[in-house]
């Protein structure tokens, strides 16, 4: 094997602590793959869950493996050599079993990239005896997972503390059984999907159970995004049920861990690092999140929350994240007008948007990320103007607390186009095309900039309709998903495979329509199509 390549591997592995001992002895060797480079893999508490997750089963020995970096890549293609694991660089066409975890559509298209590097048949049905299984699982796989199922053998539906104790027996006892009778038998598991069998019925999506312990890091590196962190799961899913994000509909029910068990989080995650990362999608709705803020900064530690409910602030919390060396506070009002938070199910007034904003300044924290969605259905130029008078109006209650500080801060508006998901009331919307979006980003810009102090960031207009495609298409997305991995950007991808890429995303789909995604089971199909009515009424739409 190429000694470059070794050298950066084994320079990762001296970084690392709490990585599990890989042996060889297990009767089922699984090699977890995060279709991302490492840095971006090692940021991810549920890669690290599952990675904990197998290596706790009877019989499964679990090692990792990513997408090499570009320099690590050039290496790999030079020498001609197969992609290995990370822990014990042994080939990838070694193991048993080939788990991917996916969180995020676009990587989808490192699957066939890695599948290669791996010398592992992209295609599942070109797939032999002699090679190993191709699961997948993660949230990507669990909302939309036809784009890339004709190259994953077996589809994990839902949550891993569920699904993996079962699905790791299984292997263990079929470990001799031929490939298609296992995968017979595997399909009639709960929670998976086996693409290459029609199912019956949808896969009903399975959740952890509500004594599972926090979710919190396993392995500890610097290279990573939150590399001076120790992270620590409070919740899982949302109760407000905002009509676009996908968080409020599939992790249900909400579930909140108990203030003991995060302390004896914490209490483990102050031994190794001083800033504990508070991971969900809804941690300011943690009913005991002001204690436990409270409890990191007694225990000598540094909270870190990703963002915060405009509802949920507190000037004692504020307080106690000035006190642990906050700097910069993230807000999300999503809709810049009143009418397209009301669209959006936000239920926030500007005004306490900008008493939330006051009140964080009023706190030393100068610097502000707000977050907010354009292009969402309905949308007119007025909401525009609406979301520019509001940052002037924010900047302007900052700057007042700002003078009685005696120093400036930032506010960033990090502006995202709306993407329609599977599983969410807004699912059947379609997305605003890309030159209106561009109108919409120049105008913006030219708005923003008079504004000092005043920073906007916006998405990558082209990935995230690749995000919407990836999130609304079906397998007929699977040549162009290879053509990708080979180099191809999506424009050219989508010309060789006949794919139009924008009508797939703008369309405006009927309520009663079959969509790919419903080879997944949904609890709340009523609720989601009444959710939309009652968004669309209102901008006025009728459906």
């Amino acid at each position: 094997m190429n000694w470059q390549i070794q050298q950066i591997l084994r320079r990762r592995r001296g970084a690392e602590t709490g990585a599990i001992p890989a042996g060889r002895g297990g009767a089922l060797a699984v090699c977890l793959v995060y279709p991302n480079h490492y840095s971006v893999a090692m940021s991810s508490l549920g890669f690290q869950s599952v990675y904990k997750l197998f290596n706790d089963q009877p019989d499964v020995v679990c090692e990792r493996a990513f997408l090499p970096d570009r320099d690590e890549l050039a290496l790999y293609e030079k020498s001609g050599d197969t992609l290995v694991s990370f822990e014990n660089e042994r080939p990838l066409s070694d193991f048993d079993l080939i788990a991917f975890s996916v969180s995020f559509e676009p990587d989808f298209i490192n699957i066939p990239r890695i599948l290669r590097l791996a010398r592992i048949s992209e295609l599942s049905a070109e797939r032999g005896d002699a090679e190993p299984l191709v699961l997948a699982g993660g949230a990507a796989f669990f909302i939309n997972p036809e784009p890339i199922a004709d190259c994953i053998d077996l589809i994990a539906v839902g949550e891993g503390e569920t699904l993996i104790p079962t699905l790791a027996d299984f292997l263990v006892q079929q470990q001799h059984t031929e490939r298609q009778e296992l995968l017979q038998g595997a399909a009639a598991l709960p929670g998976i999907y086996v693409p290459s069998l029609a199912p019956e019925k949808p896969v009903i999506r399975l959740c952890a159970p509500k004594e599972s312990p926090p979710s919190c890091s396993v392995v500890l590196t610097d290279e990573t995004e939150f590399g001076n962190m120790y992270l620590v799961e409070v919740s899982r899913g949302c109760p407000r049920g905002c009509r676009f994000c996908a968080a409020g509909f599939v992790y249900q029910p909400f579930r909140q861990q108990p203030l003991d068990s995060l302390k004896a989080a914490v209490r483990e995650g102050l031994q190794h690092r001083k800033t504990i990362g508070l991971v969900g999608a809804a941690v300011s709705d943690h009913r005991d999140i002001e204690a436990l803020c409270e409890f990191i900064v007694e225990q000598g530690g540094s909270p870190s929350l990703s963002s915060l409910r405009v509802d949920r602030l507190t000037p004692s919390m504020l307080g106690l994240l000035a006190k642990s060396g906050h700097r910069t506070i993230s807000l999300a009002p999503e809709g810049g007008s009143q009418r397209m938070r009301d669209m959006i199910r936000k239920n926030l007034t500007d005004e306490q948007i900008l008493d939330a904003a006051e009140a964080v300044a009023q706190a030393g924290i100068l610097n502000l990320r707000l977050y907010f969605i354009i292009g969402l259905p309905g949308e007119t130029d007025q909401d525009l103007e609406a979301m520019v008078r509001l940052t002037a109006a924010i900047k302007d209650r900052v700057l007042e607390q700002a003078r009685a500080h005696k120093r400036l801060g930032e506010i960033t508006l990090s502006v995202n186009p709306f993407i329609p998901k599977p599983f969410t009331p807004l699912q059947w919307a379609g997305m605003c095309p890309l030159e209106e979006l561009k109108r919409k980003v120049a105008w913006l810009e030219k708005q923003i900039r008079p504004l000092a102090n005043v920073r906007l960031k916006v998405e990558e207009l082209q990935g995230c309709v690749l995000q919407a495609l990836l999130s609304r298409g079906g397998r007929e997305l699977t040549p162009l998903i290879r053509k990708m991995s080979e180099g191809m950007n999506l424009k050219k991808a989508g010309k060789a495979c006949g794919i139009n890429a924008e009508q797939i995303v703008t369309t405006t789909l009927s309520s009663d329509a079959r969509v790919p995604w419903d080879v997944v089971h949904s609890a709340d199909a009523s609720r989601l199509e009444a959710e939309y009515r009652a968004a669309m009424q209102v901008i006025g739409v009728s459906v």
